[in-house]
């Protein structure tokens, strides 16, 4: 018999605001991380606080952010007005208070819910706020969000401003460390979209003269065809250029905030770009061939603006303001009178630009020509495909929720294969097998991809073919064996990515899967270990003699003991481009025809592994 659940006044549950912010974090700040991902908690954390500075520059006041992060411990000093002295301890404690319900002090600011600094507050073992003001200085300090010293209103000589220190809570984030790459990618967004706004942090200065244009030009990874079209207005900016790739790449921003979702604007601006430069030529070009290749950001200022999360990802807002235009209408009539009169006025780019326009529309016609029975019959295989091992849910299920976790898995060969399928969570992870080592891409069209069943199925597993709106995973995780072969076939992957969709892996969607190379076990315990520096530590530790396991392939993994390595702990390196990779001649030296010069590099470059 079924015993009854109780449910009574003693189950019902009053949480003070910091257990509700602690108990469900991922409500304020999206996952938790240890640092090792740029989406992460404590990146999360930072920015809440840098927002608040960066709202006081947006408003006119203090042209200076100073930042250090020095052993897990946060600074952050600001020069603008400072928190009014007798609201310190509310604004950092009191949830639904802030200064920006009242939209004359903050008319477009980022943070609007008077949760930001609080949620900082809760997720942290310490944290510091100190507020400067016409010669005064209040300051508060908390552990876990309790006041362990608040201090009296004293006098002081600083200049006014809010300085916030913070150390984030181990218990909530385990591990955790800072990654400057991450850190400083953050910043320099904020420069570039604050034009004259200086951020020193450890040392270094961030400034950006030209705005989104210095953010193309930091971005880019191929060599735009003409100059960057940088154009402004007022709560608009954008910088449009084409180069010789394929794919789309975009740069979204609503009030300081990188919308890597996208949303209204985004969705808006794709738009009239297309129809604005259609309309120029007067010619029926298809909106894919004008946005080939195209690399463009736009920022835009709203008031009151709606997003679709607390952490801000995605924009939902129909309206500029209260009383403005609606957003699709603002950037529409900017972007016709802006760009228009810049085509007008500069005829070797917009001769430039027809020509790549025209070159994609044949590209995309010879493919036409061999693709329409290929694409039905990858579209019938995929619904029975052997190789595609689906997952439930995807990424474009999400509607106004981020299924982070949805990922599929790349695999080489039926074991390895079988071993991650059987050791899943089928709800968020899919399987995709390869057959053998896949073609080598370098230098081929497009075509090759329909024309190749392999690449064929893979592209409609993913559903990038129409950009990457359609992605049904948010992880693409290349698993292939940490051997020469597992090795060259991740290579090919990724050169197939870095020709035909290089927006995937510039919008931080591909991994790479790390797996023990080693197992090392006594009676008692069992270490995984994934470099040679953790064997030697698990040796120690587990000393003497314990069995020492040397795995060679994915497929000599155990389905449960796989499930360790694609759960929680699950260790993805990122696979980024940067400016200075430069892409193109990477992909020439080592996958294009000059073997000898390889060779010679192979030889002089190896090294021996001793067998263990």
């Amino acid at each position: 018999m079924t015993q009854e659940i109780r449910y009574e006044d003693d189950n019902i549950k009053k949480l003070e605001w910091w257990e509700h912010i602690r108990l469900r974090p991922g409500m304020y700040i999206g996952k938790l991380g240890d640092g090792a991902s740029p989406d992460d908690g404590i990146y999360v954390l930072l920015k809440e606080v840098l927002d608040n500075a960066v709202d006081e520059y947006m408003m006119g006041y203090g042209k200076t952010i100073d930042i250090t992060i020095e052993e897990g411990v946060v600074t952050v000093r600001d020069y603008g007005r400072g928190i009014p002295l007798g609201k310190v301890v509310d604004v950092s404690s009191q949830m639904n208070t802030g200064g920006k319900y009242d939209s004359k002090a903050f008319k477009k600011s980022v943070g609007m819910n008077g949760v930001g600094i609080k949620a900082v507050n809760a997720l942290s073992s310490r944290m510091f706020v100190q507020s400067f003001r016409e010669g005064e200085t209040k300051a508060v300090e908390y552990c876990r969000a309790h006041i362990s010293e608040e201090k009296p209103l004293l006098k002081s000589a600083e200049s006014n401003g809010t300085l916030v220190c913070f150390v984030p809570d181990e218990e909530i984030f385990k591990a955790y460390y800072f990654q400057d790459k991450y850190v400083e990618v953050l910043l320099k967004n904020y420069v570039f979209l604050n034009s004259g706004l200086t951020i020193n942090y450890n040392g270094k200065k961030f400034y950006s003269k030209n705005g989104l244009e210095d953010l193309l030009n930091e971005n880019m990874t191929s060599e735009p065809l003409y100059p960057i079209i940088h154009l402004q207005g007022s709560d608009i900016e954008v910088a449009i250029t084409h180069a010789n790739q394929y794919g789309e790449e975009y740069y979204s921003f609503v009030n300081g905030q990188y919308t890597t979702q996208g949303g209204t604007h985004l969705s808006a601006f794709k738009e009239t770009i297309s129809k604005v430069i259609k309309e120029y030529y007067n010619k029926n070009f298809e909106y894919s061939d004008i946005r080939m290749g195209i690399t463009a950001a736009i920022a835009v200022k709203v008031e009151e603006p709606i997003f679709e999360s607390q952490t801000k990802t995605r924009l939902g807002s129909k309206d500029i303001g209260p009383e403005g235009p609606t957003v699709a209408k603002f950037i529409g009539d900017f972007i016709k009178k802006e760009l228009d009169n810049y085509l007008h006025k500069n005829p070797e780019t917009s001769d430039v630009l027809l020509k790549k326009i025209i070159d994609s529309e044949k590209e995309r016609k010879a493919i036409a020509g061999v693709s329409k029975l290929v694409k039905e019959r990858a579209k019938k295989a995929n619904l029975h495909n052997k190789k595609l091992r689906d997952c439930r849910l995807h990424y474009t299920d999400a509607k106004g929720e981020n299924l982070d976790e949805t990922c599929i898995f790349i695999t080489e060969g039926d074991s390895a294969s079988g071993s991650i399928t059987q050791s899943r969570d089928p709800n968020y992870q899919a399987v995709f097998s390869l057959r053998g080592k896949p073609l080598n891409t370098f230098g081929l069209t497009k075509k090759i991809v329909y024309e190749n069943e392999e690449f064929n199925l893979l592209q409609a597993a993913l559903n990038i073919e129409e950009g990457l709106e359609g992605l049904r995973y948010n992880k693409v995780i290349i698993a292939t064996d940490a051997d020469v072969d597992g090795m060259h076939i991740r290579l090919l992957i990724i050169t197939f990515f870095l020709q035909f969709f290089p927006d995937l892996i510039k919008n931080k969607h591909v991994f790479i899967l790390q797996t023990p190379l080693f197992r090392v076990r006594n009676k008692k315990e069992t270490i995984y270990c994934y470099s040679e520096e953790e064997r030697m530590k698990a040796i120690k530790k587990l000393s003497p003699n314990p069995e020492i396991t040397r795995f060679k392939g994915l497929g000599e993994i155990s389905p449960p003991e796989f499930k360790h390595f694609i759960g929680k702990d699950i260790r993805l390196d990122p696979v980024t481009m940067r400016k200075s990779d430069a892409v193109k001649e990477m992909l020439e030296f080592y996958m294009g025809k000059n073997t000898m010069e390889r060779q010679n590099f192979i030889i002089n470059n190896l090294v021996v592994e001793e067998d263990i």
